[in-house]
């Protein structure tokens, strides 16, 4: 229950990468404007997860989660009556709310499976992050369907009748939720202390993990908002056939997360990272490459161009597929570091890691259209990723390397010397 609810949470939250196309156009907004639509509701999805997993720690993620469900059915409802651009920004804002239900499942379901089995169940939990591409789904053809229509109680068809909808399943789910889930539930912090329970933060781990969240959560978040406009934009296709190729990324990125779970609990979440960010830093190298040549003027005024480069819709399409599986591994990664490092304080630890990795998916699509403006290119936008990437991976190394050496100290010399030498 803990998945599905997060499953249609995850898709309220990302609603707006579908809706938000069909609402450029009916008020005029500009790619700034529709940026920063994603964006608050991100923020606000990120903001609380710190205190939500506190308190699925200490009363119990039922509790939350049926608050979260039924808080997040009034704004999603209140967003098919929009009419102008500062109501849609309050209401994405108020929307935004369902994306903190992440750090309560994770507190949650932790407290509910044993250590060697962790890793999985957290990493199904994850997989609900598919949400993200219900509306790419059901989006585009619902709003073609019923457009210009009206229904009971004033609701309109197209693009307006699908927060309806979310908000009606939301209700639903939170029913069932109340209905199925154990009443008696486990609430692993019940008795801590707060200040016990926030003093991990001051761990520069938790920063560490936090940072590796932002890149392969934070931009899977900005990616799937971000992704339907882009392939409108640079490659002609139709929002159907955008959100259906989105669909392709968010897939892997969210259904891969059981098996990064699995490969984490069997090989080490270590080495899960290390490959992660090598396929991220391979995809998103290529895809930040920006089409057309360079231009080489001779002193005698001529001019000649070379190393044309154009990326087709496919060999893109097949890279983003290879982002989203990197992922989808990499996120599993991330969170089966918690309950090792820190077995007592999943919920506030996860709740950090959570919110500032969310805090990034808030942060890049601003960037990416800045970036866009800036370089007029839009393969910026994995340059932006990129460069997050490379800037992970140095550090995790770095600290790895660093941690061997203190372990063993004595095998720094030894290495160092030549083979014969070592040998002898």
């Amino acid at each position: 229950m803990s998945t599905i609810a997060f499953t249609l949470m995850f898709a309220v939250w990302l609603m707006f990468g579908i809706l938000g196309i069909p609402i450029q156009k009916e008020l005029g907004l500009s790619d700034q404007q529709l940026s920063w639509i994603s964006a608050l509701a991100v923020l606000n999805g990120s903001m609380w997860r710190l205190p939500a997993g506190i308190l699925a720690d200490r009363l119990g993620g039922r509790t939350i989660t049926l608050f979260l469900l039924f808080a997040t059915a009034i704004p999603a409802y209140l967003v098919s009556f929009a009419n102008n651009y500062a109501m849609l920004l309050v209401l994405a804002f108020l929307v935004g709310f369902a994306g903190n239900l992440f750090s309560v499942g994770t507190a949650w379901d932790s407290a509910w499976y044993s250590k060697d089995r962790q890793g999985l169940a957290l990493g199904v939990f994850g997989a609900g992050n598919v949400g993200a591409s219900v509306t790419k789904f059901i989006g585009p053809p619902l709003i073609a369907a019923t457009a210009g229509s009206t229904y009971i109680l004033g609701i309109q068809g197209g693009w307006r009748l699908i927060p309806v909808i979310y908000a009606v399943l939301l209700v639903i789910v939170g029913i069932l939720t109340w209905i199925i889930v154990p009443k008696p539930d486990r609430a692993a912090g019940a008795s801590k202390p707060l200040s016990e329970m926030l003093a991990p933060l001051k761990d520069v781990r938790v920063w560490r993990f936090s940072l590796y969240y932002v890149a392969v959560f934070g931009a899977y978040v900005a990616l799937s908002a971000w992704l339907p406009k882009y392939y409108v934009d640079n490659f002609g296709v139709s929002l159907t056939v955008a959100g259906l190729l989105t669909a392709t990324f968010i897939f892997p990125a969210s259904l891969l997360r059981p098996v990064g779970g699995w490969l984490s609990d069997r090989f080490g979440a270590r080495k899960v990272m290390y490959f992660t960010f090598a396929l991220m830093l391979l995809s998103s190298g290529i895809l930040m490459m920006p089409n057309g040549f360079i231009t080489v003027v001779h002193p005698d005024g001529g001019q000649s161009q070379h190393l044309h480069y154009q990326i087709s819709l496919l060999w893109f399409v097949v890279l983003v597929f290879i982002l989203g599986c990197a992922m989808g591994f990499g996120k599993a990664a991330v969170f089966k570091h918690i309950p090792e490092y820190f077995p007592d304080n999943v919920g506030s630890v996860g709740g950090l890691v959570g919110m500032l990795g969310g805090l990034g998916g808030f942060v890049l699509p601003p960037l990416f259209a800045a970036t866009k403006t800036w370089s007029g290119f839009p393969s910026s936008t994995f340059f932006c990723i990129f460069i997050l990437v490379a800037i992970c991976a140095v550090w995790m190394h770095v600290t790895i390397v660093r941690m061997l050496h203190d372990k063993s100290p004595e095998l720094a010399g030894t290495i160092d010397r030549p083979l014969e030498e070592a040998r002898s």
